[in-house]
């Protein structure tokens, strides 16, 4: 009787954990950082400049002063009308990060300068950050082919030369 109980036991907590797991990771559909549904307008003005990054990628207080700092974005003025502001801020904050490795706020509110960017890179040397071909760790889309789409599986990187 003592051991049905230990493998009910075992079973309860196995499922406990798959269910801890799953509440954990980003809620994404097919197993993408980005929402179903982007924000045309985030998709307009923001990838105008840069990736349209999805919103998992950084927590909500990071995305909260990054929206209310455009007019000085990193060295740019990104400013935006107050109603498309306060749009792409909701959808942002709503969409924001909220597993583990995504909580901690990074230096400056950059993504490349998270402890899980810098965790998931760390096999790469620094010379290929400055190769002619990729330009910056900012730019995803250029090592991870299905960056637009949300997707960063590892298999879908082509590091170029």
């Amino acid at each position: 009787m003592k051991r049905h109980f230990f493998v009910k036991s075992a079973s309860l907590h196995g499922l406990f954990c798959a269910l801890v797991w799953a509440v954990s990771v980003p809620a994404v559909a097919d197993g993408r950082l980005m929402p179903a549904q982007v924000l045309s307008v985030y998709k307009q003005e923001c990838a105008a400049c840069h990736m349209a990054y999805p919103p998992g990628m950084l927590p909500a207080p990071s995305w909260r002063r990054i929206m209310t700092r455009l007019d000085r974005h990193y060295g740019t003025d990104a400013s935006l009308e107050p109603a498309q502001v306060q749009q792409v801020s909701a959808w942002l904050v709503a969409n924001a990060g909220t597993y583990q490795r995504v909580r901690v706020e990074p230096p400056e509110d950059r993504i490349t300068r998270s402890a899980w960017f810098a965790r998931k890179h760390r096999e790469l040397d620094a010379a290929v950050w400055k190769r002619v071909s990729i330009k910056s760790a900012a730019q995803c889309g250029t090592c991870h082919t299905q960056a637009e789409q949300g997707n960063f599986d590892e298999h879908q990187v082509r590091i170029p030369r």
